[in-house]
């Protein structure tokens, strides 16, 4: 009896795609590609990661396209149109000014990443130097740059921040600098946990025999290898800056009237609440899944960066 050929229909993989999966690399920087790519497909496997990583982009899409986005002008005021409920013409209603509620939460995104990323740029290099640094020299400089930012962490953050904020003065630019005098801590104690252990594994040391400077040493080989950790602890670390920054704008102290921001919009909303409801619910719910994205995001890159996964 003859059996009939199974014919397989599964298509072929593409060229990159065999050469990045490949049990022989040719290369250092063929490895090295491989790594990553491994680390990719692990962080796609994650579904609560990818949801933190969709909305972030979602969150992307809406900054960048936030005038084609917005239905209306999110500092026009028209009082006859003034709590207006959700409707086709306002899909989030009017505020207690008649301004478009949903143009506001559009381009407050801005003001929200704007924080957020001018506060990782600046506190992700200031702690990672300063914990590189103490860890790895040791001795006074350690105990000098530790107990300055045992200082720092003595404090709540967000009281740390108002007190930055109230001497700096309201708006974005010194809420952000409060914020980044109040978020480098944290990321330096990290820095230096890390630096420790490196300085006295057996590369560090090879490296110091050859003759390089200590200034080469934590810029060369110490600081890159902090980076990873760093860079999880950064990325955890915005949901409560995004927090922080509402707080201020909450309090006046950050973005100014008429600007967007959607703590300034809770603050405004809050006398509001009860009648007026979608006044506050609309920025209090995008501070609340933003934070989520960053904390969904941060979990599953720290899984994924994490050199004890297989």
């Amino acid at each position: 009896m003859t059996h009939p050929t199974i014919v397989s229909h599964t298509r072929p993989l593409p060229r990159w795609r065999r050469w990045l999966e490949t049990d022989t690399p040719e290369s250092v920087r063929h490895a090295a590609f491989q790594e990553s790519w491994t680390k990719v497909q692990h962080f796609r496997s994650q579904t609560l990661g990818m949801i933190g990583f969709w909305l972030l982009m979602a969150l992307l899409f809406v900054v960048i396209a936030a005038p084609l986005l917005a239905t209306h002008d999110p500092n026009v005021q028209d009082l006859s149109q003034r709590l207006m409920p959700p409707s086709s013409e306002n899909w989030f209603g009017t505020d207690h000014l008649g301004r478009d509620v949903y143009s506001r939460v559009i381009y407050g995104a801005r003001t929200t990443l704007r924080i957020a990323v001018l506060v990782a740029v600046i506190v992700a290099p200031i702690g990672l130097i300063i914990g590189a640094t103490a860890g790895y020299l040791g001795g006074i400089a350690d105990e000098v740059l530790m107990r300055i930012t045992d200082i720092f962490l003595a404090f709540p953050g967000l009281i740390l921040a108002l007190g930055f904020a109230a001497a700096l003065g309201p708006g974005i630019n010194n809420a952000i600098i409060a914020i980044a005098l109040t978020a480098w801590p944290p990321i330096a104690r990290l820095a230096r946990a890390e630096a420790l252990t490196i300085r006295q594994s057996d590369y560090i040391a090879a490296v110091r025999l050859q003759g390089e400077t200590s200034f080469r040493i934590i810029t060369r080989q110490v600081i890159p290898i902090c980076l990873p950790s760093v860079t999880v602890r950064v990325t955890l670390n915005m949901a409560g800056v995004i927090l922080t920054a509402a707080g201020l704008g909450f309090l006046g102290l950050g973005a100014q009237p008429p600007h967007a921001e959607w703590g300034a919009m809770v603050a405004v909303g809050r006398q509001f609440m009860f009648d007026f409801p979608w006044v506050v619910s609309a920025p209090g719910i995008a501070i609340a899944v933003i934070s989520l994205a960053f904390n969904l995001f941060g979990d599953a890159l720290r899984d994924t960066l994490d050199p004890r996964i297989a």
